[in-house]
């Protein structure tokens, strides 16, 4: 009999809001997804980071989702939720304005995919490019017309998870992205035009 894991087309897509809050915390667990980062690393400075590390991250996490505001999406198998996607305007993460390699490309305003957390037991199956896509869709009804990714493109066949949480620049190109920039010969910037994609 086929477990949930093996079937994921059945996948659902839901903003982080506060009714969905208990719902990040058990994906992400004690340890805040990596190392107490409770996603928090693209909004912080570094010492602010390591500053606030673990509970201090979480806070800051659930401060910015009762504040209305939407960081990400959740997607769910089987009514629980199995992975994250970071999602969010440019100017709402200042690490990338900082980043030499990601710094950028021009003044088009545009939303900004930093960060995946997928549930061990659902990983390599694929979530990545559906979550590309929900991101997308999601995007879309907020009103944005460019999605920006900043995936790594390993020179090895397989690098740690751990190391590929902006996603791999082959699931951006299966989802529809293509390659706008490179200033490191593994950080491509990738980008996808709602608009020339409308219908």
């Amino acid at each position: 009999m086929a477990s949930e894991q093996d079937n994921l087309s059945g996948l659902e897509f839901y903003p982080l809001t506060m009714e969905r809050w208990a719902d990040l915390e058990d994906l992400f667990g004690p340890r805040g997804a990596t190392g107490g980062c409770w996603c928090m690393w693209w909004r912080l400075t570094h010492s602010e980071f390591e500053r606030q590390k673990g509970e201090g991250n979480r806070q800051a996490m659930r401060a910015i989702v009762e504040s209305g505001e939407i960081p990400g999406l959740l997607a769910y198998a089987g009514g629980k939720a199995v992975a994250w996607c970071a999602v969010a305007p440019r100017d709402q993460l200042p690490r990338l304005k900082r980043s030499r390699i990601l710094k950028p490309v021009d003044e088009t305003p545009v939303w900004s995919i930093v960060c995946f957390f997928v549930k061990k037991g659902y990983r390599r199956k694929g979530i990545t490019q559906q979550l590309l896509r929900a991101a997308v869709e999601y995007v879309k009804q907020q009103g944005g017309k460019v999605v920006e990714g900043y995936p790594v493109e390993p020179r090895k066949e397989r690098m740690p998870d751990v190391f590929a949480y902006t996603g791999l620049a082959s699931a951006f190109k299966k989802a529809g992205f293509t390659e706008v920039l490179r200033r490191s010969e593994t950080r491509p910037i990738m980008r996808f035009y709602i608009e020339e994609q409308a219908t």
